[in-house]
């Protein structure tokens, strides 16, 4: 049975530009036919036509119905999802292979499909990769599970412009229960906010090392710790023990749950520090103004940096109609956190994922550790492969190190910004390896024989996930804890 042309689409809903070019050749040479003929029955150049046939443009609906007259076949014909031979199915997995990022990381030259190409050969390649991908995803299988996890929920945030309403009217109605009335919500109204949920706060000097809190569930208690970690804000762990339990979270059953758990009491808790209507009134008089800023958000209502930058990718795109990218990034380059609805190019692995990838040097989060007034905000155009953006970076100290946090938007959209008369303007090429991953030749020629640096190796770069649970949380430790504190 012929499909329709709706029918004949690929995962992402599109037609198979690889599988019609292919068919087009092969009715083409079926009927010896040049390509120059056919160029010239098409009205396009014989390079245009080469293009299309190697599947490297989409054709309109006007140009498919053409060709299908000058070639003698239905449109249900020209666009059968089925490869039209064996030796067009093995080229279209070849070049299949080769778009991909598994070899692109590799730094391979591409091997043309040419006629002397024996089908051998192409299956052997096929082989190797495929070979090569099952290395790769068994090298560290807990790792990958978390890194696929991470990059579908990633996708889910992006698709929602990274704003879930169904948690803004928790949130909502949690503040009205405790008769908040908008601005900064203060550490006394957090506490209410745990009374009216049935809970005592306890503050402790024994807290387990692998606890932010403890939330007990028999006796109605929270225990946090006396002492805040650096940077912290002592609101932040309160609220998003509050958030787990008001969002009916148990043990997550394994890493995708784990990060959704995150995402969402994260989300909850920054929802009651900046309720969504008080920041959407502050943001959107300061987007009249073209005065938007995260420093400003973060005074507003008293909260940290990273807490403003992450709210305000909540509200941007939802209220304010601007696409934003956040990036949380470690001194040493590595991206610790990310998000993107503005089509910024982030550094990816194989699977996608971003975490752990180094950003380009000549980035905003980059460049700012190179500056040494870090009391005021950094800002920076950056011209990058998919167009110019402009992003406003600030550093943070924790007990891990100092991380940059930055919010960027296209060129279009910083009209709205604070900071958008800045002089600096970097230029990055990156992914393309010779931008800023690779030493120019002649200093590489200087030093390449005569240097072995000693790498700071990450501690967990060899070490298996704990075993037992998949948060790493230790509870023999949690358990005698609550033995210890428990109301006798």
């Amino acid at each position: 049975m012929a499909l329709s042309p709706a029918e004949d689409l690929d995962d992402e809903g599109m037609l198979d530009p690889l599988t019609v070019g292919r068919r087009i050749r092969q009715l083409r040479t079926d009927r010896g036919m040049t390509l120059d003929a056919l160029a010239a029955e098409l009205g396009r150049a014989p390079s245009q036509v080469s293009v299309i046939e190697n599947g490297k443009r989409e054709l309109k609906l006007g140009e498919l119905q053409k060709l299908a007259r000058i070639l003698g076949v239905t449109l249900d014909e020209l666009l059968s999802p089925e490869p039209p031979s064996k030796r067009a199915a093995l080229e279209i997995a070849l070049e299949r292979v080769q778009r991909g990022p598994l070899y692109a990381s590799l730094g391979l030259p591409a091997v043309p499909a040419r006629k002397t190409l024996s089908d051998e050969a192409i299956q052997t390649i096929l082989g190797l990769h495929d070979e090569l991908r099952r290395l790769h995803e068994e090298r560290a299988a807990t790792p990958e599970e978390a890194r696929r996890a991470n990059v579908e929920l990633r996708a889910e945030q992006r698709k929602k412009g990274n704003h879930f309403e169904e948690l803004e009217t928790i949130a909502r109605d949690l503040l009205e229960a405790v008769g908040h009335r908008g601005g900064p919500l203060s550490q006394r109204v957090a506490a209410d906010l745990a009374t009216h949920l049935g809970f005592t706060l306890h503050y402790v000097g024994d807290l387990p090392e692998t606890t932010r809190s403890v939330t007990d569930h028999a006796n109605g208690r929270i225990y946090l710790p006396v002492r805040q970690a650096t940077g912290g804000d002592p609101r932040s762990a309160l609220l998003q023990a509050l958030a787990a339990h008001v969002l009916g979270k148990q043990e997550p059953r394994d890493y995708a749950d784990l990060l959704r758990q995150r995402v969402e009491t994260n989300y909850l808790a920054g929802a009651l520090l900046i309720p969504e209507a008080s920041a959407v009134t502050f943001l959107k008089a300061a987007k009249d103004a073209r005065e938007l800023s995260v420093e400003d958000l973060r005074d507003a209502f008293a909260v940290t940096y990273e807490t403003a930058a992450h709210r305000f990718t909540n509200l941007a795109t939802e209220h304010l109609g601007i696409p934003v990218h956040f990036l949380k990034v470690h001194a040493s380059g590595a991206i610790s956190k990310a998000y993107e609805n503005d089509g910024a190019l982030f550094p990816t692995d194989v699977l996608g994922a971003v975490e752990g990838q180094i950003v380009c040097r000549y980035w905003s989060a980059r460049q700012v550790f190179a500056v040494e007034d870090r009391f005021s905000p950094y800002h920076q155009y950056t011209d990058k492969p998919t167009g110019t953006y402009w992003c406003t970076s600030s550093i943070q100290g924790t007990a891990s190190g100092s991380f940059s946090v930055s919010v960027g938007t296209p060129f279009a959209h910083v009209k709205w910004f604070r900071g958008r008369d800045t002089v600096r303007r970097q230029t990055s090429r990156c992914p393309d390896p010779t931008c800023c991953r690779q030493p120019d030749s002649a200093l590489a020629a200087r030093w390449s024989d005569k240097a072995w640096p000693s790498a700071r190796l990450n501690s967990s770069l060899l070490a298996a996930m704990p075993s037992g649970t998949f948060t790493g949380v230790d509870l023999t430790e949690v358990y005698e804890f609550l033995d210890a504190h428990a109301p006798e």
